[in-house]
């Protein structure tokens, strides 16, 4: 116990007329204590300022009581990072809710994922790992399984192995979203794919893929873009499809930001969404929803994600050998207005 932590314990002793000791497992719930006394004790530390010290605890217990989510950053893409502050959030009510500490390790583009989550290992800086943007077969999983440490990853691998997710079902969503596209009267379906190794490319690929062949549609590779799809990108990506000589009908876009780009890319030639090109979009921060532009949208609540995170991370540093949880959660479908 430090000993800013003791001055403040003896002072809530002091005002209650108890000992430390006592104070102290009051502070902590201590069984041996009477309900009433922690309550004292609890109404003071609060009106005090009390605030324990959890380096000393981490020392002692082992335990550092902070969870540390690995999130890759765009850089220079700034709307892109910005649509992470909802699972930012719903991350850090979480796990205050749980009595941890959250820490955003944030890495860049030029950043190795798995030198990254070592480097978290080596400085025993957290109880559990939070990691994001899985690829196939992805590395770290084994990493992290064989050094035994409590870690939740929010997306899959396709690896043949047990562990514990969060994950948003990509592969339906593209799925219902080439099927409604179809119901529309498209048959030249544009899809948008973030970067192509990661998984969640590869399970919306799926989904379309899938939707096209119960349709009979033969996929034209041409119609498929992969790329960060920044605004910019988006925009001279869909302005290429536009200018063909056989252009798209439908679209399905991969987030908000491709679905600006699209839109721009439209109203630079005179077209208008819902009457000359249907879009279904995927929007994780309800902005489609403000957009004067008939457009289908799977909105995902990236908050409740990051609440389910949480919850998962922690009933495994709770339980390290307890069943493997794993949660998939679909998207909230809205039709254009």
């Amino acid at each position: 116990m430090k000993s800013g932590d003791m001055a403040n314990l003896k002072q809530i002793a002091a005002e209650l007329s108890l000992s430390v000791t006592t104070v102290s497992r009051a502070l902590k719930d201590g069984p041996e204590v009477q309900p009433s006394t922690i309550a004292r004790v609890k109404e003071v530390a609060k009106r005090v300022g009390y605030v324990p010290n959890h380096h000393g605890r981490a020392l002692k217990t082992g335990r550092t009581l902070m969870l540390t989510a690995v999130l890759p950053m765009e850089t220079r893409d700034y709307l892109s990072d910005l649509a992470k502050l909802p699972l930012i959030e719903g991350m850090t009510l979480a796990a205050r809710q749980a009595g941890y500490s959250l820490s955003i390790y944030s890495t860049t583009p030029d950043d190795d994922p798995v030198e990254s989550v070592q480097r978290l290992l080596d400085a025993r800086s957290a109880d559990g790992l939070i990691i994001t943007r899985m690829v196939s077969g992805d590395p770290r999983v084994k990493l992290l399984l064989d050094q035994r440490i409590p870690f939740v990853a929010f997306g899959r691998t396709d690896l043949d192995i047990a562990y514990p997710y969060v994950d948003i079902d990509n592969e339906q969503i593209a799925y219902d979203a080439t099927q409604r596209l179809m119901d529309k009267g498209c048959r030249r379906i544009a899809l948008q794919l973030l970067v192509a190794k990661d998984q969640a490319s590869a399970m919306r690929l799926a989904g379309y893929g899938r939707a096209m062949a119960e349709a009979g549609i033969p996929i034209d590779q041409s119609l498929i873009g992969h790329g960060t799809f920044t605004m910019e990108s988006s925009v001279a990506w869909f302005d290429r499809l536009l200018a063909s000589s056989d252009p798209p009908t439908g679209l399905a876009c991969a987030n908000e930001l491709g679905l600006l780009g699209a839109l721009h890319a439209l109203g630079k030639r005179g077209l208008e969404p819902g009457r000359d090109v249907h879009i279904v979009t995927r929007d994780n921060t309800r902005l489609a929803r403000f957009l004067p532009a008939k457009i289908g949208v799977h909105s995902v609540d990236m908050a409740d994600v990051g609440h389910k995170l949480i919850e998962v991370l922690e009933s495994r540093i709770a339980n390290p050998l307890g069943p493997v949880v794993t949660v998939l959660l679909q998207g909230k479908f809205d039709p254009a207005e």
